[in-house]
């Protein structure tokens, strides 16, 4: 067996497909099926369950699947470093952010990142916080990029910053004129919060809870986008990141109200799959963003 061997059985297992998955490899679908073979009859046993529609793993196949793909992630890395030292060339990055985080802080990176390795390429995707972590864990992307990130028995976290979380209101609302808040003084506003799965809700939801504050939800969405447009035409207030609406406030189309008491942040940081092996381009992109691999 060896990394061509591995790349043929996990390619067709990720695509549900012998005829993909030997698509995939420039080869035929008869030489997937012999490679896989080949491999049972070398391990002395049945990876693959063909009797169902899709096939399924056996346990043994599941083993196989999550030891091979490590293994092939951790080679592929480090070949790319290897090459990234003649080259200059440092190959693709693949970054998922969840919006917020995306939209207003990775493009100035990305620009100056690229300036400086024209030859590398940044793969960025904006997804839901759930979505960031399962494309972690699943190799399908090399960085995440999210808020209140966890660490895992899987997932490694690279600290970035803290962000101010602040009042936003509508101009023409009655506190629009405050030059700081306390969170006693939204008791039984009408709010427009995140969806109760994200972090930022759960966070927020403590504060108040601890606080003895009730807030009026008269609105859930999933991205700070949508909320903002729902506080623009008065539906409510909100607890957002600073940086989140500072262009917004700029305009004259938000408010923004220090938080004194209690001062609430919203900590932004990387996620990483542990025991993963970096190219150097990623290295030097995570040290871009402001992180650093200890």
């Amino acid at each position: 067996m060896n990394t061509e061997t591995f790349r043929i059985f996990c390619d067709v297992v990720y695509y549900q497909s012998f005829s993909r998955g030997a698509k995939a490899n420039n080869i035929s679908q008869s030489a997937a099926t012999q490679s896989i073979h080949r491999m049972e009859k070398q391990l002395g046993a049945q990876l693959i369950d063909r009797s169902k529609r899709p096939f399924n793993l056996t346990p043994e196949g599941k083993i196989c699947y999550e030891g091979f793909r490590e293994i092939l992630e951790t080679f592929d890395a480090v070949v790319s470093r290897v090459q990234s030292q003649y080259t200059q060339d440092g190959g693709v990055i693949r970054v998922a952010a969840i919006y917020s985080v995306g939209l207003h802080e990775m493009n100035k990176c990305m620009r100056e990142f690229l300036k400086e390795r024209p030859k590398s390429k940044i793969r960025l995707e904006f997804l839901h916080p759930n979505k960031v972590y399962e494309a972690v864990l699943n190799s399908e992307t090399d960085l995440g990029l999210v808020s209140y990130p966890s660490s895992s028995p899987e997932i490694n976290v690279v600290p970035l910053r803290s962000e101010e979380m602040v009042v936003v209101v509508n101009p023409e609302h009655e506190l629009a004129e405050e030059t700081e808040l306390t969170i006693d003084q939204l008791h039984d506003c009408d709010f427009v919060a995140f969806d109760r799965d994200l972090p930022i809700r759960r966070e927020t939801d403590k504060t108040l809870r601890q606080n003895g504050v009730r807030v009026n939800v008269v609105t859930e969405f999933d991205n700070i986008e949508t909320i903002k447009q729902a506080i623009e035409v008065g539906l409510g207030v909100s607890i957002l990141p600073l940086p989140t609406v500072a262009q917004d406030v700029a305009r004259g189309s938000l408010v923004a109200i220090p938080l004194v008491s209690p001062q609430m942040t919203r900590p932004i940081g990387i996620i990483y799959k542990r025991r993963k092996v970096f190219s150097a381009a990623a290295t030097q992109f995570i040290q871009a963003l402001g992180g650093r691999i200890r």
